[in-house]
């Protein structure tokens, strides 16, 4: 079964494995292993250049992200952010999730109907299903 990786997740699975939760990680796993891809919204690029920039990610994120992405064995698919990504975003409560970048998440994970793999709670709050 795929799943979509919030940016943190991504990261930790190709910098710090450890960080996630079992269930996270087998999942991840279990997915590659099954030729099933692991899906991953576009604004996590963007927001893995911001984290880094800002010092609040380890400097080679980005390239461990970049490269990950443009490996046909990694698994990881990059999802674009398209209309109907942009007009699910209406679904997850700006109250609940006030950050965009985690809200475009949700509404990928909503437009892909795939669990979402993070350990933020505001995103396990939302209504969506989500492993950690």
């Amino acid at each position: 079964m795929s799943a979509l990786l919030d940016t943190h997740s991504a990261i930790w699975y190709l910098h710090t494995p450890d960080k996630l939760s079992t269930p996270a990680l087998d999942m991840i796993r279990k997915s590659i292993a099954k030729h099933a891809p692991v899906f991953l919204s576009a604004i996590s690029l963007v927001e893995t250049v911001y984290l880094t920039g800002s010092g609040r990610l380890p400097f080679d994120a980005w390239r461990l992200l970049n490269e990950a992405v443009k490996s046909p064995h990694s698994g990881m698919l990059v999802q674009p952010i398209d209309e109907a990504v942009a007009a699910l975003t209406r679904d997850v409560s700006r109250a609940s999730v006030p950050d965009m970048p985690d809200r475009i998440i949700a509404a990928t994970a909503l437009h892909l109907g795939l669990p979402l793999i993070t350990r933020d709670r505001r995103l396990q709050a939302v209504g969506i299903k989500t492993i950690w």
